[in-house]
């Protein structure tokens, strides 16, 4: 099993939130992300995002789960798959069918099941749209601008601000998302 340091345990105890910038253009965008790697956040913690055709060379993508709706639909299926699964599950313990024996493990079966289900439909979804979090920052990404997307942990979002803020006074701060979703 691989060790994790303490400084990466301690961030996934703590919790990340997710910081938006929109930078004017690639050069800044590479003195942040060199920035911000001095400041010890993880290079898979910095996700870039700019209009077809920026050449973003050694600049961090955003991947699929930041530009789709990837994410909040496999949410969605898990929590309503599992759902309607156990409802099947407990319909299947009270009302057996002819013949049929069923036990608790049907309620268990049916959840997990139907979260799997739930799961993998929505996702194929998901990832067909584009992210609906991302739908404010569309007009400035097709005006040139490169949204840069931050996860750091959850007490330090002021000291990040303040350190992009102070080096970098042309890049609009444009807040935070409470949570980072589980699966970025």
């Amino acid at each position: 099993m691989p060790q994790h340091s303490p400084q990466r345990k301690e961030t996934v105890r703590r919790g990340l939130r997710r910081l938006y910038f929109l930078l004017p253009d690639v050069t800044t965008a590479r003195a942040i992300v060199d920035e911000l790697l001095l400041a010890h956040i993880p290079f898979e913690h910095i996700h870039v995002l700019a209009r077809a055709n920026t050449p973003l060379d050694e600049l961090p993508e955003a991947g699929l789960a930041q530009k789709t709706d990837l994410v909040p639909a496999l949410e969605r299926g898990l929590a309503v798959g599992g759902t309607v699964g156990a409802l099947a599950g407990l319909a299947a313990v009270v009302f057996p069918p002819a013949g049929v024996v069923a036990a608790g493990g049907a309620i268990l079966f049916g959840a997990l099941g139907g979260a799997g289900f739930g799961a993998w439909v929505s996702s194929m979804v998901g990832v067909s749209l584009p992210n609906s979090r991302l739908q404010r920052f569309e007009k400035a990404i097709e005006q040139g601008m490169i949204l840069m997307m931050v996860d750091v942990p959850k007490d330090r979002v002021d000291e990040y601000e303040e350190l992009i803020r102070s080096h970098h006074p042309e890049v609009d701060i444009e807040g935070t998302e409470p949570t980072i979703p589980a699966f970025p």
